[in-house]
């Protein structure tokens, strides 16, 4: 059997519409599946590059984070320390003023005392 160029084929048009639709269905369907591996693509390296900015970032806020909360935390016992100091020195100042007239009614007592005599009559 000899093929050439003027060889005739003969072929129902029914088969050969066939042939045609199918050969355009895998077409669509390969450029649907091509399509699709690109897009999957795309999504994975922009979620990996997402990724990889919030994993150098992460470290570096929670640094803030924790500096921030230590900060406030040092604050507020400062805060507290200094209420304390306020308290004592008004504390500190109403006993003193206490003991210095503690210390007037002693010395009154002791003239007093002594303008009696020592007790002995």
């Amino acid at each position: 059997m000899k093929v050439s160029e003027n060889t005739a084929v003969s072929m129902p048009i029914k088969n050969m519409i066939g042939i045609v639709i199918a050969v355009a269905m895998g077409v669509f369907g390969y450029t649907e599946v091509t399509a699709r591996l690109t897009s999957l693509e795309t999504s994975r390296e922009l979620f990996e590059n997402d990724l990889l900015k919030k994993s150098e970032q992460v470290p570096t806020d929670q640094e803030q984070h924790f500096l921030i909360e230590d900060l406030y935390k040092s604050v507020e016992k400062m805060e507290e320390t200094q209420e304390m100091n306020m308290t004592n020195k008004v504390n500190i100042e109403f006993l003193r003023v206490q003991l210095d007239k503690a210390l007037a009614d002693i010395e009154d007592l002791k003239d007093k005392v002594r303008a009696n005599g020592n007790g002995e009559h």
